[in-house]
């Protein structure tokens, strides 16, 4: 094979010549390439590249709207906002991120919650450097041992920010609600677009609600922003729109008298002025201060209220379902007068005792508990109301149809729902036959009709409803749906129809005016003896002032054996009676109605009935002290 002579000079230049042409050839093709690549980024992707190029250098971030107040009827804040300094973390400025937190561990208190919910809210991260929330409402003290330290907390910041204050803490939590943190759940359901920036929403009661309305309009605002992704430059800002204040029907002055009423004692108040069905104190005992919830709780100081004997979590007014007992005869009695089994003049003999036909079974009246054994005697609708006569209202609702009770009474909002804007409220329970097979697999027995003739049995009511039923009482059948909005910034809410229900169809005018009546010697019938004095007037009927229409009820928690007698302090405190008391006053103008519970107090009228009397004096005497003052003016 023929091989290079290296000393052939001639030759050599010829190969040099041709790797060198070879060599500008490869060089002319990238710079072609480089060239068209230029041509292309410049001249014919222009328009694209500088529209990303201007998207990463400006940026668009959401401006969160400040939520709208909560304000009582003379215009007392209930829920406001107040300022607080947050500490964040900004990721892509921290070298090592564990090493970080535990030197912040040092400085100030973090629990589990806190890294647990900061690391979920670095996964849900939305932007490069974007502050992310490690530990709310730093103390004076944590921010001043934050800003000694801070020439070695690269990428910690202290950030100033606006949450929800509930002035009034427990006072208002059943009421109002709170508002919460979104969580995960919340984010698959929220608008991504209203809510951007967004941390937290109404979770509870009004807050819930209303979140629509105080929550607002998202703002944006354009920034320019550097390599690192800090803002160097504000462009443009489309503000937000802050939530509407809402003014409730509410009445501070008398949510503090129902609360302190009340006292230590578990149960409920709720009062509504029955001309329009305002919502005016809404008490649930006990309850919690919301305050903490804002900006979070540990999972052991939640759970240990949760698991608290006394419930402070639970709100009675609108969840606490119960046996209502004798404040639900006069339903049964107006149910009776409609469907013309009884009139007003009817007398029976009470002799204590009960028993249906064909039937062993004795229905027992409640002072047959108390030694009296010979019952109430010759009784009427109006005695037996004021007397409140067991043997009347058995034999009342033994005489009709169930469907004939459950009919009626539905129209005072037993079993329904009937508040305006009141969150999560329960209907409570009225049974009927195809209730009972369905849950309980049994027939309607007419004993059923007999339990529900006192209130008894499968019946269930929440104190609202009660609230409720007695103020369709007191404007004489006249419907007015429950309400606790006023206005929003001087309008109604369009989130709420409020229009009203139907009257109440059957009673007569005079039928109401006498069941007013009889409610009123409940209150101010007495000097006559245990048999003829109103149940209620040797507690709070001796003194009073103005007129008061009301009716006691004692409910029974626990089954009481055929011919059993028992001492209420014998049993757990949980198993003891439920007081009740209904009332509105003054019985000819109403301006307010009332229900009151008293979880496992015992009898009704004198235990829920001096609780109403301390609401309705707080409420009413002031009224009457102005309105005095005004005549004698005029």
């Amino acid at each position: 094979m023929a091989s290079l002579d290296l000393n052939d000079k001639s030759e050599e230049r010829a190969l040099f010549g041709r790797r060198v042409i070879v060599l500008l050839v490869g060089v002319v093709v990238l710079l072609g390439i480089l060239v068209g690549r230029l041509v292309q980024l410049q001249v014919i992707d222009h328009a694209k590249y500088q529209t990303r190029s201007e998207n990463n250098r400006i940026q668009v971030q959401p401006m969160v709207p400040r939520r709208g107040l909560i304000m009582d009827h003379n215009g007392v804040l209930l829920a406001d906002n107040r300022p607080i300094h947050n500490l964040a973390i900004v990721k892509e400025r921290v070298g090592d991120l564990d090493a970080m937190l535990a030197q912040l561990r040092t400085l100030l208190t973090l629990d589990e919650g806190d890294e647990d919910a900061f690391r979920k809210r670095l996964k849900r991260q939305r932007r490069p450097y974007e502050p992310i929330l490690l530990k709310s409402n730093l103390t004076e003290e944590e921010r001043a041992r934050l800003a000694l330290e801070r020439y070695r907390l690269a990428g910690v910041e202290v950030v100033p920010d606006t949450v929800r204050f509930y002035p009034f803490g427990e006072l208002y939590a059943h009421a109002l609600g709170s508002v919460r943190r979104v969580n995960e759940d919340d984010l698959r359901s929220l608008d991504p677009v209203k809510y951007a920036g967004t941390e937290f929403i109404g979770k509870l009661g009004v807050e819930k609600f209303y979140e629509a309305s105080l929550h607002g309009d998202v703002g944006y605002q354009q920034v320019e922003v550097d390599a690192y992704g800090r803002i160097r430059k504000e462009l443009n800002v489309d503000p937000p729109k802050a939530g509407r204040n809402l003014r409730l029907f509410l009445d501070a002055d008398l949510q503090i008298a129902a609360d302190a009423a009340l006292g230590e004692r578990r149960g409920a108040v709720v009062a509504i002025d029955p001309r329009t069905g305002g919502i005016l104190a809404m008490v649930s005992k006990p309850a919690y201060d919301p305050n903490h919830f804002v900006t979070g709780i540990s999972a052991r100081e939640y759970n240990t209220l949760l698991n608290l004997r006394s419930k402070p979590m639970f709100n009675r007014v609108i969840n606490g379902r119960y046996a209502p007992g004798s404040t639900f005869k006069p339903a049964i009695g107006l149910a009776a007068l409609s469907n013309r089994v009884l009139t007003w003049d009817e007398t029976i003999f009470d002799q204590g005792s009960f028993r249906l036909p064909h039937s062993s079974r004795i229905y027992r009246d409640w002072s047959w508990q108390r030694g009296n054994s010979g019952g109430q005697g010759i009784v009427d609708l109006n005695r037996a109301i004021y007397r409140s006569s067991n043997v009347f209202f058995y034999t009342m609702a033994s005489r009709m149809k169930i469907e004939q009770i459950t009919q009626f009474v539905s129209q005072l909002g037993f079993g329904r729902v009937t508040s305006a804007d009141v969150a999560d409220a329960s209907p409570g329970l009225l049974p009927d036959p195809a209730w009972k097979r369905a849950v309980k697999k049994e027939p309607w027995y007419p004993g059923d009709n007999v339990n529900l003739g006192i209130g008894q049995g499968d019946l269930l009511v929440t104190p609202l409803q009660l609230a409720s039923y007695v103020s369709v009482i007191a404007n004489r059948g006249h419907f007015r749906r429950p309400r606790l909005l006023a206005d929003a910034d001087g309008e109604l809410s369009e989130e709420v129809s409020f229009d009203a229900l139907p009257d109440v169809q059957g009673p007569s005018p005079d039928d109401w005016e006498k069941l007013v009546d009889a409610m009123e010697n409940v209150v101010h019938r007495g000097n006559l003896g245990f048999r003829q004095s109103g149940t209620a007037w040797p507690y709070i009927g001796q003194d009073i002032s103005y007129r008061m229409a009301g009716k006691s009820g004692t409910a029974q928690v626990v089954e009481i054996k055929q011919g059993h007698t028992y001492d209420e302090t014998e049993l757990d405190e949980y198993q003891r009676k439920h007081a009740w008391f209904i009332a509105f006053a003054p019985a000819d103008d109403p301006m307010i109605a009332i229900a009151v519970l008293v979880e496992n107090g015992g009898g009704g009228s004198g235990v829920a009935a001096p609780v109403a009397r301390e609401v309705a004096d707080a409420y009413i005497l002031p009224r009457l002290l102005v309105a005095q003052h005004s005549a004698a003016g005029s």
